[in-house]
């Protein structure tokens, strides 16, 4: 046994039931956003015991904000369905059945459901201001995102400047027929004309939505959040084809401010939860991509806030199956996750036990886990033939994150039919 399989030794507790996330709980202690990751977007595992994890955060911590990787109109249908906003739709099913982008499977999947219908029990039993909220921040939806300002313009203020701003923006996008990749390829040789339009539109909406009072079931917060998303979406979509680096940061930045957005409309007391995939919330300052000038939301995060009012959990696994595609759009299929490869921090914490497990790192502990190592990231396209070449990103795991849950063996999700 080497010296890391020795550290996780010493240091590791054991994970078996529920009940054994209490020692995480107490760790993360008064923070206020705590982030939760996943080591590929189709583990049965990462869903479920981030499930149980948020529970314990809602019930013992005050927790009343959830926010996921996923687009900002999709999820408005499960916040309003769990605070009973929406009383046409009332299955769960035709809820996420509005997840229709590619990957869908990421939350209209049978985890999901049973874990939004625990949060609709559960706001069931709230006072309006006790329940908990369910948002989107990802930069994705552009289309979308302009719909429902338009949808909202024409119902609230269908005379004001906003809306004539909405319009000229979606007549500019109009040409490419809600292609993204067209626009972006399109938006080497074309003119500020879309940049100038949702520009435009972002800074008015911000003028005329001064008022963040919690009225008309969160309307204020969803215009504005949408233009957000328009503003940022135009420019996600134009960096593609100029950099890899610099779309990334475009987004991560995108889904910081989203966080921070909702975190002010619901005032100084608000506590967040955020799903994602380890690699943009396990700080990227502890990673190589630093070398690259990139940076994700983890790292984000932690330099806007105080040290303990952040608190980030990372996850993995060793082998198993999980649900994604080999190639980008294309259908997904359950896919066999091999045995980690030898060296990585998965073998090690294999090696050091072949049982569920969680580390707490701490002042005490955490040099033990600073070195580099490769530590495993599945992301929706997947071919295990390429996992040594693609799917490890040389990590400083203790500087990574503040906590670790390893599930020795996991199966895929169960995406809805």
């Amino acid at each position: 046994m080497n010296p890391l399989e020795k550290s996780i030794k010493r240091n590791a507790l054991p994970f078996e039931t529920d009940e054994d996330l209490k020692p995480i709980i107490e760790a993360i202690g008064e923070a206020k956003i705590v982030l939760l990751g996943e080591a590929t977007h189709g583990t049965s595992e990462f869903y479920s015991v981030r499930a149980a994890l948020t529970k314990k955060l809602i019930q013992e911590k005050g927790f009343t904000l959830i926010a996921i990787e996923g687009d900002w109109p999709s999820t408005q249908q499960i916040n309003r369905f769990i605070k009973d906003y929406d009383v046409e739709k009332k299955d769960v099913r035709d809820v996420l059945s509005t997840f229709k982008r590619w990957p869908s499977w990421m939350w209209a999947n049978e985890e999901i459901a049973e874990f939004i219908l625990w949060l609709k029990l559960h706001n069931q039993q709230k006072e309006a201001n006790h329940k908990i909220g369910f948002y989107g921040i990802d930069v994705y939806s552009l289309w979308e995102s302009l719909d429902e300002v338009i949808t909202y313009l024409r119902k609230t203020h269908p005379d004001g400047t906003d809306l004539e701003l909405a319009k000229k923006a979606f007549r500019c996008f109009k040409p490419f027929n809600r292609d993204s990749h067209s626009y972006a390829m399109a938006s080497v040789n074309i003119s500020q004309a879309c940049v100038d339009a949702v520009s435009k539109l972002l800074t008015s909406i911000r003028a005329h939505n001064k008022d963040k009072s919690k009225i008309e079931q969160e309307e204020t917060l969803d215009l504005l959040v949408n233009a957000m998303v328009v503003h940022n979406a135009e420019n996600y979509y134009r960096a593609t084809v100029r950099s890899d680096e610099l779309s990334w940061n475009i987004r991560d930045k995108h889904m910081v401010e989203v966080i921070n957005e909702v975190m002010d409309y619901h005032g100084e007391q608000a506590k967040i939860i955020v799903w994602e995939h380890n690699s943009h919330l396990g700080d990227a300052s502890a990673t190589d991509m630093e070398a690259s000038d990139m940076m994700n939301v983890g790292q984000i995060v932690r330099l806007q806030n105080k040290k303990k009012d952040v608190y980030t959990v990372g996850f993995g696994t060793h082998r198993g199956t999980v649900i994604a595609a080999e190639e980008w759009g294309v259908p997904y299929k359950q896919i066999e996750v091999p045995s980690a490869l030898k060296g990585s921090w998965e073998d090690s914490l294999h090696m050091s036990g072949a049982f569920n497990k969680l580390l707490i790192f701490t002042n005490e502990n955490r040099h033990f886990f600073t070195d580099w190592i490769g530590h495993r990231a599945i992301g929706v396209v997947y071919d295990p033939v390429y996992e040594a070449q693609y799917n490890y990103v040389p990590s400083k795991i203790g500087n990574r994150y503040d906590a670790f849950i390893y599930l020795d063996q996991t199966k895929a999700l169960s995406p809805l039919e």
